[in-house]
């Protein structure tokens, strides 16, 4: 199974930008759809974007389409999310995580529970 360990987060203002990087170990990375998830205080976790395992294909929630980008290197076994035009309702805890079937199709994209591992999560906080 894959771990993961995120980092990037940090304290921004709105307008600006971040990367998030997610490093991944102890697993086939290429072979695995990869996501990113964020849990606001007091909400439910919630779906910000994917990629396959390919790279060819990417999808974003609509709150976040246009601004965020979702990437990877397969060589450096390593997810991205750049971040830009930063709000303050992007504030949240932010996860990465891998699907837990190898080589799954997009269709797998948006349900939380077809993620079988996830890190820690690191923190971006947008203010206003």
């Amino acid at each position: 199974q894959v771990q993961l360990v995120e980092s990037g987060g940090g304290l921004v203002q709105a307008g600006g930008s971040l990367r998030l990087s997610c490093a991944a170990s102890g697993g086939t990375f290429s072979s695995y759809n990869m996501g990113w998830f964020r849990q606001a205080p007091g909400k439910e976790r919630e779906f910000v974007a994917a990629i396959s395992w390919r790279a060819g294909n990417t999808y974003y929630a609509d709150s976040v389409k246009g601004r965020f980008t979702i990437s990877r290197d397969n060589a450096k076994n390593t997810v991205y999310l750049q971040m830009n035009s930063l709000k303050p309702e992007d504030t949240a805890v932010y996860y990465c995580a891998s699907d837990s079937s190898m080589f799954g199709g997009s269709w797998r994209f948006l349900t939380a529970a077809n993620f079988g591992s996830w890190g820690q999560g690191t923190q971006v906080t947008v203010s206003s």
